[in-house]
């Protein structure tokens, strides 16, 4: 970190994320790749709306989907966005062990969702809902499984990132990284809702 990273008083920026040149670039960068997430995940969106009521003799939306396990999820999930909100805020603050305390609820709350999300998977195979079941059960696998990865990737992400604040501290380098990781997890939770709309919502009603 040279001298123009900190203030005179030794204190990082207010906005530590944005103090570097790299760091404004990985800024940049990340959002073109959520970008491309975005694609991705609106294609299977799209396959999914297409072939919903494809159920061939599995069970449909509306005999399968419990919807009390889902907005529990959903809860969750949100819950750990507004966490992830008071990291970043810690962050600004230079406030490190609040920082960390703030990354480890949202993991926690991560590691929730994934739990339930497993579960509820292991219930509908149980119900003989399949990848392979129907055309509605092998988009709704794909949509939903391909966020459930993104959260485990997420979980494991914030986690690494945690142990390495600890060992470096907060810096001009570690801040970007704090930074990214915590705009990825709004994407994956924007795009839980999402899925807890078209895929939930929409297929219990009907």
């Amino acid at each position: 970190m040279s001298s123009h990273d900190i203030h005179a008083n030794g204190e990082l920026p207010h906005e530590p994320e944005r103090a570097t040149l790299e760091g404004r670039n990985k800024l940049l960068g990340f959002w073109l790749f959520l970008g491309g997430e975005t694609v991705l995940f609106g294609t299977l969106f799209s396959a999914f709306l297409a072939l919903r009521n494809n159920v061939a003799d599995g069970k449909t939306a509306q005999q399968l989907f419990e919807l009390p396990l889902i907005a529990l999820a959903t809860f969750l999930l949100l819950t750990s966005s507004m966490t992830s909100v008071m990291a970043i805020q810690a962050m600004h603050r230079q406030k490190l062990k609040e920082l960390a305390i703030w990354l480890i609820v949202t993991v926690v709350l991560g590691a929730a969702f994934l739990s339930l999300e497993i579960y509820e998977f292991y219930h509908y195979v149980h119900e003989g809902h399949k990848f392979s079941t129907s055309a509605f059960s092998t988009s709704f696998y794909s949509l939903v499984g391909f966020h459930g990865a993104h959260v485990a990737f997420g979980v494991i992400w914030i986690g690494l990132l945690i142990g390495q604040l600890f060992r470096k501290g907060l810096t001009v380098v570690t801040a970007p990284k704090v930074y990214v990781a915590s705009l990825y997890w709004h994407f994956i939770d924007v795009v839980w809702v999402f899925i807890f709309t078209v895929v939930y919502l929409m297929g219990k009603v009907g």
